[in-house]
C-alpha cells in the first residue's frame, strides 16, 4: 500500500498499469467498514490496458480517520485524486459500486468534464432504494437466521452504538450479500479483519447525509455509462439500476443472472468482458 495526502487526509491506494494508459479509478462500498481490497482483485485485470487506482477513502481501511466524512467531501477528495494521477484537466474513468457508486453519480454529475465514462455496480439513484432492500431482506431472512429487519433498519441505515455493534451486525448479515454457498469461518475471519467504524458510518448516515437524490440530475448526465447488477443483488435491487439506466440517455444496462450484490467477484469474467466491450466500444 502506497498513501497520498490530499485536502488534509492520508489516502492508502494501490495503482497497477502503465501511466499511459486511460486511468480508471475504483470507489468502494460500505459506509464506515469498506476498502479497495475487494475492488481491486476484481478490477485489477483490466490493468493489461487501462491504470486501474484503487483506494480506501478518508475513515476507511487504511487510509487516515481524518473528517469530515460527508458525500461532499468524499467527492472532492476522488477530485483530487484525479488531479494528482491524470493532472489537472485529465479525463479518467469512474467506476463505482455500492455506496460507491452514489459517490461515482455525484462525482459524474458535479465534475461531469472530468469523466470519459462512467461504470456502476450494483448501486441506486437515491436513498430509497432502502424500501427494497427492507423487502428483500424480509423475503429472505432465512438465509440469515441471526440477522433482523431491526439490525438493518436502525443499525444499517441509521446508526451504530459502538465499532462492535457494527461488526456483529455486518457478520449477522454477511449470508445475504452473495448466491455463493455461505461460508461462515471464511466470513468471520474476514469480519476481524475488517476495520469496522461506527463514528464514520453514522455520519454518512446522519441527517444531511442519508437523503441522497440523484435521479432530476442524472437526466442532463450525457457522460457514457455502463450499469451492472446481479439478478439477486437484495441491498441494491436491480430496480434501481434500471432507474439509472432509465435516466442516463447514454447508458446500457447488464442484469446479471444468479449473482448477488458482489457481482463484480461473483461473476468477474463476465463483468469484466462487459466493461471491456463497454469502453472498447464508446
Amino acid at each position: 500500500m502506497q498513501a497520498v495526502h490530499i485536502n488534509g487526509a492520508d489516502i492508502a491506494y494501490r495503482v497497477e498499469g502503465s501511466s499511459e494508459n486511460p486511468l480508471i479509478i475504483t470507489l468502494h462500498g460500505g459506509r464506515g467498514f469498506g476498502n479497495h481490497a475487494g475492488d481491486f482483485k476484481a478490477y485489477s485485470a483490466l490493468s493489461d490496458t487501462y491504470r486501474v487506482l484503487s483506494f480506501d477513502m478518508r475513515g476507511h481501511g487504511e487510509s487516515s480517520v481524518t473528517g469530515p466524512f460527508t458525500f461532499q467531501q468524499l467527492t472532492d477528495d476522488i477530485d483530487a485524486l484525479r488531479q494528482h494521477f491524470a493532472g489537472e484537466m485529465g479525463k479518467v474513468i469512474i467506476l463505482g459500486g455500492s455506496f460507491g457508486g452514489y459517490l461515482a453519480q455525484q462525482y459524474a454529475i458535479q465534475y461531469s468534464q472530468h469523466v470519459s465514462h462512467l461504470i456502476l455496480r450494483g448501486t441506486a439513484p437515491s436513498w430509497h432504494h432502502e424500501d427494497g432492500a427492507l423487502k428483500r431482506l424480509t423475503e429472505r431472512l432465512s438465509k440469515a437466521p441471526l440477522a433482523s429487519k431491526e439490525m438493518l433498519v436502525n443499525g444499517v441505515f441509521e446508526k451504530f452504538e459502538s465499532d462492535e455493534h457494527f461488526r456483529l451486525v455486518m457478520f449477522a448479515l454477511g449470508p445475504l450479500y452473495s448466491e455463493a454457498t455461505y461460508d461462515p469461518n471464511a466470513s468471520l475471519a474476514g469480519n476481524l479483519k475488517t476495520k469496522f467504524r461506527a463514528e464514520v458510518h453514522n455520519d454518512l448516515y446522519g441527517p444531511s447525509q442519508k437523503h441522497f437524490d440523484y435521479r432530476a440530475s442524472l437526466k442532463d448526465l450525457a457522460t457514457p455509462t455502463l450499469v451492472i447488477v446481479g439478478e439477486k443483488d437484495w441491498i441494491c435491487p436491480p430496480d434501481e439500476s434500471r432507474a439509472i439506466a432509465d435516466a442516463v440517455a447514454n447508458s446500457k444496462l447488464v442484469i446479471v443472472e444468479n449473482a448477488n450484490h458482489g457481482v463484480h467477484l461473483e461473476k468477474n469474467k463476465q463483468v469484466l468482458d462487459c466493461i471491456r466491450g463497454f469502453l472498447g466500444a464508446s
